[in-house]
């Protein structure tokens, strides 16, 4: 299962480049154990344009991600894209750049994952790369974005109940 990081697993907080600034959302950590209770594998895949745009050091994004993990428990991927929207790379989120990369490290298809994100770029990589996406929107989601979703659930504990039961728990030979 593959989350965004800002806006889903912690509070957005524009560009951070602070670990001190860095808030779960609430039942986050819970949402995650149970995933990994389950065995579940779990990663990231976030689009941190701050470094293109100098706003983030490399150095400081590893320590905001350093962070979340200290606070919400390992990940088994990080995929970050850190370009513009501007670079055309095939990773920024709507791209399917992210979630192809990270189901390749997990050793799972595409297919097989499911990406949990707060604004419409998140479940349209998701539907680009032939995953399935979940919106938990928040106050930045955009009404378009929840009449596009295609599955949409209140909060993180409640996206993890939507997919858990029919998540495969195998990697692909």
């Amino acid at each position: 299962m593959l989350f965004d990081r800002d806006g889903t697993l912690v509070h957005d907080v524009p560009y951070n480049s602070d670990p001190g600034r860095v808030a779960p959302v609430e039942g986050a950590r819970d949402a995650l154990d149970r995933l990994r209770a389950a065995g579940v594998p779990i990663g990231v895949v976030t689009n941190q344009s701050g470094v293109a745009k100098g706003l983030i050091a490399p150095e400081a994004l590893r320590a905001v991600n350093d962070r979340v993990e200290a606070l919400l428990g390992p990940f088994d991927v990080w995929e970050i894209c850190e370009h513009d929207d501007g670079d055309r790379c095939a990773c920024r989120k709507p791209a399917p750049g992210l979630v192809l990369s990270a189901a390749r490290r997990l050793g799972v298809s595409p297919v097989d994952c499911v990406v949990i994100g707060d604004i419409g770029r998140d479940v349209e990589a998701a539907r680009a790369a032939g995953a399935r996406g979940v919106l938990v929107p928040t106050p930045v989601t955009l009404p378009e974005e929840v009449a596009a979703a295609l599955e949409v659930a209140p909060d993180l504990a409640a996206a993890v109940d939507l997919v858990l039961p029919r998540i495969p728990l195998t990697a692909e030979p």
